[in-house]
């Protein structure tokens, strides 16, 4: 009996032991609860703050996420404040701060949403830590909303500024100088809210500042501006078109790229600009200027040959003049090499095009022939683009057709006197029914306008350019989804013009139709689009 026993009690230890072991605890729910402050020193929105350090305690281990983004300092600091924890978790953010502070003014410390638990990162959401140096904290704001002035969706993390309007204010301060109180949209709202503002007059504008220095590069950031000044307390809500300024022209580091062919750098528009040899050259001196079609670049194609160890330019354009020095090294010249558009199928308002690696010098039209399937010729129109160094070829095209396009020996030659080898290649036509049609009946329209097709990265697919009421029709449209856009041609020009931010010049209205227009095969679509004053 004793002996059964005993086997009945290991028995049921290891089947005990055998349920100990079958799984492990689950740990209880997800954690979801952002961290909690429980502390600040000093407190939140102290006043008469006198310190240069301030330490923010949480009832848990908290972390700092993209903090160089995401923290806006209002106004901001020259030198910017340390900040722990830069890695690693702690229960306190310490922040020292490295500027001499202005008196009375209200300062804000914006975390965004960089303030994150350490397990789970829950974030504690926009959080703000104010302070003054005087005997109050400034409470007023000022609202508004972010627009792009060409696009459907305005830029993420977009700067908004107010610069005091007193007697030192001049435009030129955005470019040099940081402004009195920022804020930023951070990567989720296209709305903004400046705070802790003072009573007073301002300049108001938007940034998407590149490289966050809270100072305007034309090169690379856009802006956008409210015309004149605002006053605070307003309750007005004010609406920032974002633009990309055309900057003034100007050449930048030409250079030698291979063989006679210099690439002139350039910013701003290049319409008017001219290069002028000034080195002394003989009777036989030529050259060619194209545009390079993958950079802002012009490209000045000379010959014969030069065994000089340097040429002397200048470069001409409306308000700018400038010489410019460029080295020269015997280097292998670029050869002839047609590319041409469209592939395969061609679409019934698609023209024929041929580009060359180098400037085109000449064309026999008749080494270049068009057939049908039926081997008949085709009539063709041909039109010559000096800058781009494009020949475009336009020619009536019929359902399901073949053409055939053959270059014979010399139909092209080139600047340097090479001729195109035999190119043969063929085009073909689908029906009208595998494309759609959308026709546009513009309501309220005041004339000209740009009417455009554009897909979800705002990229002009079709454009019609409307100078009178009457129906808009983009004909034989691949299928697919499109937004239509209408700029208004203010200055009649056919194209859009940006802004101007020291003209004070803003961009060209654009309008969007509110939904997306489905272009279906063999359908035609027709839309109304009432434009407002």
């Amino acid at each position: 009996m004793q002996i059964r026993l005993l086997y009945v009690i290991l028995g049921f230890g290891l089947f005990l032991l055998g349920c100990a072991n079958r799984g492990t605890p689950s740990g209880g729910e997800k954690d979801l609860e952002p961290p909690v402050i429980v502390e600040s020193e000093p407190e939140n929105y102290a006043t008469n703050f006198k310190g240069n350090e301030i330490r923010i305690y949480f009832n848990e281990y908290i972390k700092l996420k993209n903090i160089s983004k995401q923290l806006i300092i209002s106004p901001p600091m020259k030198n910017k404040p340390e900040i722990t924890p830069l890695s690693g978790a702690s229960k306190y953010i310490n922040i020292k701060i490295l500027d001499t502070l202005k008196p009375n003014t209200t300062y804000a410390f914006n975390f965004g949403n960089s303030i994150v638990d350490n397990n789970e990162e829950n974030p504690f959401p926009y959080f703000r830590y104010v302070f003054s140096t005087g005997e109050t904290v400034d409470s007023l704001q000022l609202k508004g909303n972010i627009l792009d002035a060409v696009g459907l969706k305005p830029d993420t993390f977009v700067s908004v500024m107010l610069y005091e309007a007193d007697s030192t204010y001049t435009d030129s301060l955005v470019y040099k100088e940081l402004p009195r109180y920022i804020t930023n949209t951070l990567d989720s709202v296209s709305t903004f809210t400046l705070e802790n503002l003072k009573p007073g007059k301002y300049k108001l504008l938007a940034l998407k500042d590149n490289n966050q220095d809270n100072k305007y590069q034309q090169r690379s950031d856009k802006i956008g501006f409210h015309e004149g000044f605002v006053t605070v307390p307003n309750d007005s809500v004010y609406d920032l078109k974002l633009f990309k300024e055309t900057p003034e022209f100007k050449v930048i580091r030409p250079k030698l790229l291979s063989g006679e062919k210099i690439a002139f750098g350039y910013q701003g528009n290049p319409k008017g600009a001219k290069i002028e040899i000034t080195s002394a050259v003989s009777d036989s001196f030529a050259y060619k200027i194209t545009k390079d079609p993958k950079a802002d670049s012009l490209i000045y194609w000379y010959k014969p040959r030069m065994k000089v160890d340097s040429l002397l330019f200048r470069v001409t354009n409306t308000d700018y003049e400038e010489d410019f020095t460029v080295r020269i090294s015997e280097q292998k010249r670029d050869s002839l090499k047609l590319d041409t558009k469209p592939g395969s199928n061609i679409n019934f308002h698609e023209m024929f095009s041929v580009t060359n690696l180098t400037p085109f010098d000449g064309f026999d039209q008749s080494k270049f022939t068009i057939l049908d399937k039926d081997s008949l010729t085709v009539d063709y129109s041909v039109k010559f683009d000096t800058l781009n160094n494009r020949y475009d070829f336009d020619f009536n095209k019929t359902e399901e057709n073949t053409y055939r396009i053959q270059m014979l020996p010399g139909a092209f030659v080139d600047f340097f006197e090479t001729q195109n080898d035999t190119i043969n290649l063929s085009l073909k036509t689908k029906t009208f029914g595998d494309y759609g049609n959308v026709r546009v009946m513009l309501q309220n329209a005041k004339f000209p306008l740009i009417v455009q097709l554009v897909d979800e990265k705002a990229v002009v697919k079709r454009e019609v350019y409307a100078t009178k009421q009457e129906p808009v029709d983009f004909l034989n449209v691949d299928g697919g989804n499109y937004y239509l856009r209408v700029v208004f041609d203010t200055n009649q020009n056919g194209i859009f013009d940006t802004g101007n931010f020291l003209k004070g010049i803003q961009p060209e209205r654009v309008s969007y139709y509110p939904d997306l227009i489905e272009a279906r095969s063999g359908w035609d679509e027709v839309r109304e689009f009432t434009l407002l004053d």
